[in-house]
């Protein structure tokens, strides 16, 4: 990509996608394309070939996605589904009907079996069952990943995808229901200290493991693969392993996470875990071998990030006020 390169930004004000732009904007690029759900429906295919007609981009970063935690994937399982097949669909095939030169496709560590070995290689792909919890959602990453590799495969496109383990940052989702569990746990954890409660209940037993990338890390990773030569690329994603995994290569439990949190919150109370609630997946560590090879990793540790992303959190709270 060269600075004055024409790059759309799908998805530009979730978590991910601003991530992308500010670290585009950072780099020097600075002809950057992006509309609101409000200005195009990903979901709408003639508004999307439209688009791509009219505007041409040379290069797509694709992070629009409808996502959520484990409630709203269990509640929603039919919206997760259709709306993540719609857009990444629509996007991929506006990217080739109009010459796209290289388009990122942005999945999530969810694609690989409930019981995977660990850490998860990109080659564990479709090899057992999903997380029935968010299966409705991996599938639909999934098909994104196969799209991706069949139009490269038929058309010769250029179309690269990026497997992120659990993310987190400015720009995250802080919703009591909707959130993952690091703006969960952050939200709960604030509120309790502000209401002077003693204890705070999590969900599950916390012996799940997690790890997690911060987002800023992740928007570098996208760069990074987005600018590798396609031969380099080729090299550790050849013959049919169209995506790379992108993490730090370390997890923690969730009782550990929980600990982190109410440490870096100021909150002093008690954790309590609720084993009645769902775990999901037992562990979810990838194996981050392959983008290592290429030359990248993580800068952010993980508890500077979770302080840096409970002060953004908070500067939501002084806006709103």
């Amino acid at each position: 990509m060269n600075r004055d390169s024409k790059i759309y930004v799908a998805g530009h004000r979730g978590l991910v996608g601003s991530a992308i732009v500010r670290c585009l904007r950072q780099k020097g690029f600075d002809n950057i394309l992006t509309r609101t759900h409000s200005e195009l429906d990903l979901k709408d295919q003639r508004a999307v070939m439209a688009f791509f007609r009219d505007e041409r981009p040379e290069y797509v970063f694709l992070a629009a996605a409808k996502v959520g935690g484990i409630y709203a994937n269990n509640t929603y399982p039919a919206d997760f589904i259709y709306d993540n097949l719609m857009i990444e669909a629509n996007v991929i095939h506006s990217a080739f009907s109009y010459g796209v030169k290289r388009l990122l496709f942005l999945g999530s560590s969810c694609i690989y079996p409930k019981f995977a070995p660990q850490p998860m290689t990109e080659e564990m792909l479709l090899t057992g069952k999903l997380e029935p919890t968010n299966e409705p959602y991996a599938i639909a990453k999934i098909a994104g990943i196969k799209l991706c590799e069949s139009y490269n495969r038929q058309h010769g496109t250029d179309f690269r995808s990026l497997m992120p383990t659990n993310l987190y940052g400015p720009g995250d989702n802080f919703h009591p229901t909707d959130s993952h569990v690091i703006p969960a746990l952050i939200r709960r954890f604030h509120e309790a200290k502000v209401k002077n409660l003693n204890e705070v209940v999590v969900w599950g037993t916390g012996k799940a493991r997690r790890e997690f990338l911060y987002v800023d890390d992740l928007a570098d990773a996208c760069l990074f693969v987005m600018q590798l030569p396609l031969n380099t690329y080729r090299s550790v994603t050849e013959p049919m392993c169209s995506h790379i995994n992108v993490g730090t290569g370390f997890d923690l439990s969730i009782k550990e996470l929980a600990s982190l949190i109410g440490e870096v919150t100021g909150f002093e109370g008690k954790i309590i875990f609720d084993p009645s609630k769902p775990d999901g997946t037992p562990r979810k560590l990838l194996d981050t071998s392959k983008i290592k090879k290429l030359g990248w990793e993580h800068k952010t540790d993980l508890k500077d990030g979770l302080r840096m992303t409970y002060e953004w959190y908070l500067t939501t709270l002084d806006s709103s006020s």
